[in-house]
């Protein structure tokens, strides 16, 4: 299961960053890392960007970036 999937208002674990290179590296930047709690705090209408919590910060991210986070519910 990937970030894309997790319902707004739900929390999850991150368990994994599929991708490499520059876009793992911006990823890892936000703070997210394997077991960070996240957050979903809104989706935008056309599902681009996700907003989310982590760490005690609210953060846009793209959608295409939430597809290779995977995570476990909470």
């Amino acid at each position: 299961m990937t970030l894309d999937d997790i319902a707004v208002g739900k929390s999850c674990t991150v368990q994994r960053l599929n991708d490499t290179g520059e876009i793992r590296r911006r990823i890892m930047d936000m703070g997210i890392t394997k077991g960070a709690e996240i957050s979903v705090l809104k989706i935008a209408p056309l599902g681009d960007p996700i907003d989310i919590s982590v760490r005690g910060y609210q953060l846009s991210l793209r959608r295409a970036d939430a597809k290779n986070i995977e995570v476990e519910p909470a």
